[in-house]
């Protein structure tokens, strides 16, 4: 119970300073505009919580609207988060096969949050990435990282 208090704690009253802006991987990113140590939370990742039916359904329909992204996460077996339209910063973090943050399932009074936390110290204006962890495809997603160690896709 204390640590589902400190995790409470920490998501409301530790928030680090970032800002969205144009991203040399895909279009829009999230940027540090502070120093962020190693091992520190980031950011929680925000939206609707829904059933994988109603994350199909959605993304059928994200795509007959036109929009471009969708940003579904998941939590666990049975449920998504949405933040697609009602999200925060968070769902403007971009994939990278070399990421420096990556992403927690937390609970904190029997809720099930998504947590991004930093692997290692970033710097002021350094984009927050993560790795997304997609499951393998055969019709491949190609990444735009552009690192050294890219994997070529993000599933």
């Amino acid at each position: 119970m204390d640590s589902d208090l400190l995790k409470l704690n920490q998501l409301k009253f530790r928030k680090k300073k970032l800002r969205f802006g144009r991203s040399r991987i895909h279009e829009w990113g999230l940027f540090a505009m502070e120093p962020i140590a190693a091992d520190e939370m980031v950011i929680e990742y925000v939206g609707q919580n829904i059933r994988q039916m109603v994350a199909d359904m959605r993304e059928k329909r994200y795509v007959q609207e036109g929009i471009g992204s969708s940003y579904l996460f998941r939590v666990d077996h049975d449920t998504i988060i949405d933040a697609t339209k009602c999200g925060n910063l968070a769902r403007f973090i971009n994939h990278c096969c070399t990421p420096n943050c990556y992403a927690k399932v937390i609970t904190i009074e029997s809720q099930k949050k998504i947590v991004i936390y930093s692997k290692q110290p970033i710097g002021v204006d350094e984009e927050i990435t993560y790795d997304y962890k997609f499951p393998l495809e055969d019709n491949k997603i190609p990444c735009l990282c552009g690192t050294e160690s890219c994997r070529g896709s993000l599933n």
